[in-house]
């Protein structure tokens, strides 16, 4: 399994420059808010899906006054050779990532390679915000798993632009549409059975982990929504040609999927108190873990970022029973409050790292 040995970080959101080295099992990163310990999180979440896992655009991720930033780290591969992967990204938009100095032709190839999943506060947006943000969420598992999924999301999207750009121009020809329409549908049905069989497999996981951590008091469920249970996507574009032509979008298909997440049968979001949310969300990603170390065979890197915010004690406990009781691999984790960290890792490996963050410089103690 990947695991990362070194990172160097330059000119990323407020670090300068950083070169560290980690312990394959657990390593602490410790300070107060604002201080740097999420970015260091966000800049290895960079390494393996090449974007960042909270700003939409690569502009609010170059440090104050510079106009480029570079991540670069060293990893055992499962096969106990060393690999280095790098991203160096640019104001005017050039991106490259590369594998032991040589550029991939798509920065696409690249995801999946190094398999990941974070756990941090921002979750809270898959269960407040719009179906897009679980969308997004789905989207970032699925392409780490299957390149081909990936592939299809990208071609979906690619169609769906030029759809949408001549109904916006007012000049939609049937015979084109119907071509688009015909594309679109092979995709899309393509993304929707991988997205149903997604759920079905992370439906059963979720619940019985989120069981684990909350002492069984109540029980959650996932709902897979799309237009494709209406019929094929062909014939509900043709169906839609003239509401489509009047509102110069495309107003069916799998872009408007949504993932319903319920506590004992009712929406999550409106039923759910802050620590329910919380727990279900810790769940999910939990769940995503298992579901990837399945199908890889080896524990992806977890990242968890101020996961016990919000959290009490016995769910916490809870929670720390679930990561000892089960085959991790490489774990980081942030916290501000050091006795609770140490008290928290010490009793679970022997083998861990404790950095402290302070204005982006990361110190070992």
């Amino acid at each position: 399994m990947p695991q990362l040995d070194k990172v160097a970080i330059q000119n990323f959101r407020n670090i300068e420059f950083q070169e560290l080295e980690f312990s394959p099992n657990v390593n602490c990163i410790l300070g107060n808010n604002g201080e740097g310990k999420t970015n260091l999180m966000d800049a290895i979440w960079y390494l393996s899906m090449t974007k960042s896992a909270f700003a939409a655009s690569d502009q609010f991720n170059f440090r104050h006054g510079t106009d480029s930033f570079s991540i670069a780290g060293t990893y055992r591969m499962e096969n106990g050779t060393q690999s280095r992967f790098s991203v160096s990204c640019e104001s005017r938009g050039v991106k490259k990532v590369r594998c032991n100095d040589k550029v991939y032709p798509k920065v696409s190839s690249h995801i999946g390679v190094l398999p990941i999943v974070m756990v941090s506060p921002s979750d809270v947006s898959l269960v407040s915000e719009s179906g897009e943000e679980r969308r997004r969420f789905a989207n970032s598992v699925l392409s780490q798993m299957d390149q081909m999924y990936l592939a299809n999301v990208q071609q979906y999207n690619r169609v769906l632009l030029q759809r949408n750009r001549m109904l916006k121009d007012g000049n939609a020809d049937d015979g084109l549409l119907s071509v688009f329409d015909s594309q679109l549908d092979t995709y899309a049905r393509a993304i929707g059975e991988s997205r149903k069989a997604f759920v079905s497999d992370l439906q059963p996981v979720v619940s019985s982990l989120y069981r684990s951590l909350s002492g069984g008091r109540e029980s959650v469920s996932i709902e897979y929504r799309t237009d494709l249970d209406r019929g094929s996507l062909r014939d509900l574009l043709a169906e839609c040609r003239d509401r489509d032509a009047a509102l110069r979008y495309t107003t069916a298909g799998v872009q408007r999927d949504d993932f319903i997440f319920k506590m004992d049968d009712y929406p999550i979001r409106r039923c759910g108190s802050q620590g329910q949310q919380k727990s279900f969300l810790v769940s999910l990603k939990f769940a995503q873990y298992e579901i990837m170390k399945k199908r890889y065979g080896f524990p992806p890197i977890l990242l968890l970022d101020d996961v016990f915010d919000k959290l009490d004690m016995s769910r916490i406990s809870n929670l720390l029973g679930m990561v000892a009781g089960s085959d991790f691999g490489q774990i980081f984790i942030t916290d501000s409050n050091k006795v609770r960290m140490a008290g928290i890792v010490d009793g679970l490996t022997a083998d861990r790292t404790y950095f402290e963050a302070a204005g982006g410089r990361f110190t070992r103690i």
